[in-house]
């Protein structure tokens, strides 16, 4: 079934890669770009016959022509490969979403020294964090912007968190009646920071190639979390609750659109209003 979005909404012919496409928002902004009529190379480190069983669902689904491909964004050599694999079956690259990242968590085994503290954060996950948030997003945004400035156009979109521009509330990682408290860790918060700046780079150094660049973020997405963590979110959220995965659907498919075609070098805040207060 065609889409039916207005002129400046449809995607129909462009041809985006998502990484990190098969989690949580992944998979729904490749559904949501795909209704939209777009070919969505769906990229993520799962098993490669999992990601092509999900791009043909799509396919069916939309009627659109999309790929499934394993492609690990820290490797450089892989990332040559896998782009000249796309580029064998689509002429283009249109859009890059940045979305592949570790977003590290300590929740489980806190016993008398809680590893989430500052003071106590084992910097070689810092490491594997920054391997990914950061380096592997500079890997692959590379070598995508090299067919984007081949063809005089492109788009990226990158995914951060309203963690690189608010301190995350650790109140909301208390859990009642525990002794411990878990924190939201520092990797996370150091490489979500990094993306705003990056998307400012990219969006000056490349604006007269007609590459356009803006950052998207996203809070509080809702993904089976206990009552009790619901209910500390929605009193601290203006809007009262945490984001359902669907309202996220309209803001990347507004990114990747023409209809934001005078946008580049912005944030986009999703998040109901968090980081105004």
């Amino acid at each position: 079934m065609r889409n039916r979005y207005i002129p400046e909404f449809d995607l129909t012919g462009k041809n985006i890669i998502v990484t990190g496409a098969y989690g949580l928002i992944g998979k729904e902004i490749c559904d949501a770009f795909s209704s939209a009529g777009a070919n969505v190379i769906i990229s993520d480190i799962v098993d490669e016959k999992t990601l092509k069983d999900y791009a043909e669902k799509l396919s069916r689904k939309h009627s659109t022509r999309n790929m499934g491909i394993y492609l690990d964004i820290t490797d450089s050599e892989l990332i040559k490969s896998g782009i000249e694999n796309i580029l064998n079956q689509y002429d283009s690259i249109d859009v890059l979403v940045n979305n592949a990242a570790i977003d590290a968590k300590f929740d489980e085994n806190i016993i008398n020294i809680n590893p989430t503290r500052f003071e106590n954060y084992p910097v070689d996950e810092l490491e594997k964090s920054m391997n990914v948030n950061i380096t592997g997003t500079v890997k692959i945004t590379k070598e995508v912007v090299k067919n984007m400035l081949k063809n005089k156009r492109g788009n990226i979109i990158n995914v951060t968190s309203t963690y690189a521009i608010v301190a995350p509330d650790q109140r909301l990682y208390k859990k009642s009646g525990e002794e411990n408290q878990t924190y939201k860790p520092v990797d996370y918060i150091i490489t979500k920071s990094f993306i705003p700046g990056f998307t400012r780079y990219l969006a000056t150094l490349y604006a007269k190639d007609g590459i356009r660049v803006n950052t998207i973020a996203p809070h509080g997405v809702y993904n089976n979390h206990d009552a009790d963590f619901v209910e500390r979110f929605s009193k601290r959220c203006p809007l009262g609750r945490m984001c359902d995965l669907k309202e996220l659907r309209g803001p990347f498919i507004f990114l990747a659109s023409d209809s934001s075609s005078y946008m580049t070098g912005s944030l986009l805040i999703v998040d109901g209003g968090w980081s105004i207060w």
